[in-house]
C-alpha cells in the first residue's frame, strides 16, 4: 500500500496499491483522505484495474477551478512517483 501526501488540493492524502498482471502495473484500492467525497469515490472506482500508464495519461493536468492541480492530477503525480 502506498501513501501520497497531496499538495494544493482539499484531499490531504491518497492511499493506493499497485499490482502486476501479465507484466503490466495496475491500480487498485484507491482511497482519498479528504476532498469532495462523491468525486473522489467516483475517481477511485473509475481507475480500479486500469494500468498505471492509462491513469496517468487520463488524469495528469486536470485542474480544479483556478487551482493548478486537482485530486485526479495528484493521483497521477502519485503514480508517476512509484513507476
Amino acid at each position: 500500500m502506498y501513501e501520497y501526501t497531496t499538495t494544493g488540493t482539499c484531499a490531504s492524502k491518497i492511499l493506493f496499491d499497485i499490482y502486476e498482471e501479465n507484466g503490466v502495473k495496475k491500480v487498485k484500492d484507491v482511497k482519498f483522505i479528504g476532498g469532495c467525497n462523491g468525486n473522489t469515490q467516483g475517481v477511485s472506482k473509475l481507475v480500479e484495474g486500469m494500468t498505471v500508464d492509462e491513469v496517468v495519461n487520463r488524469l495528469k493536468g486536470i485542474k480544479c477551478g483556478f487551482k493548478p492541480t486537482s485530486c485526479p492530477d495528484q493521483l497521477a503525480t502519485a503514480l508517476m512517483n512509484v513507476k
